[in-house]
């Protein structure tokens, strides 16, 4: 199976909601989703100068949206389940990769093995700060659903920010 991996750092900003701002111009409501594009844009086209291939088939997908969890989420609450809204990340990130050339077009997309938004420190495929980890590969009929390795990533990208922080 062909395919990639990618990690961009970086606040995740939410796509979608638009407003008119006269003679048929939309802009992004949100000011934080053009930065937070640009560093996953990077990211993507970073892997594509190492060699990740330009997918155009269909594809499966896996990615996980790591948060700042704020000081007022009550202790005994596990989930990022309040704003931003989970579909809006993934329209920016998936924008962005194809901005960066690694898969033709989104409507691609056939399968999402995990899509989550979580905090660090409490899942198994958290960063270590806020960003995002996207695993993709183009699937043959039947065999969608067997992306695995986000967990070993993020435990990889904990490992060298602790070297690199430590």
């Amino acid at each position: 199976m062909t395919g990639w991996q990618i990690v961009a750092y970086g606040t995740p900003a939410p796509q979608g909601s638009k407003r008119h701002v006269g003679k048929g111009v939309m802009i992004e409501s949100s000011k934080k989703v053009k930065p937070w594009r640009e560093d996953v844009k990077q990211a993507g086209l970073a892997a594509r100068e190492a060699g990740a291939p330009c997918l155009d088939g269909p594809i499966a997908v896996r990615m996980i949206f790591t948060l700042h969890r704020p000081k007022s989420a009550p202790k005994g609450r596990r989930w990022p389940d309040g704003m931003p809204d989970l579909s809006k990340l993934c329209r920016a990130v998936e924008d962005a990769i194809g901005t960066a050339g690694l898969w033709r077009d989104d409507a691609r997309v056939v399968d999402y093995y995990r899509l989550a938004k979580v905090w660090a420190g409490y899942d198994e495929e958290a960063l270590p700060m806020p960003g995002v980890i996207v695993l993709a590969r183009e699937v043959a009929d039947g065999c969608t659903g067997l992306l695995m390795g986000g967990a070993e990533l993020a435990r990889a990208e904990r490992a060298r920010f602790t070297q690199v922080v430590g």
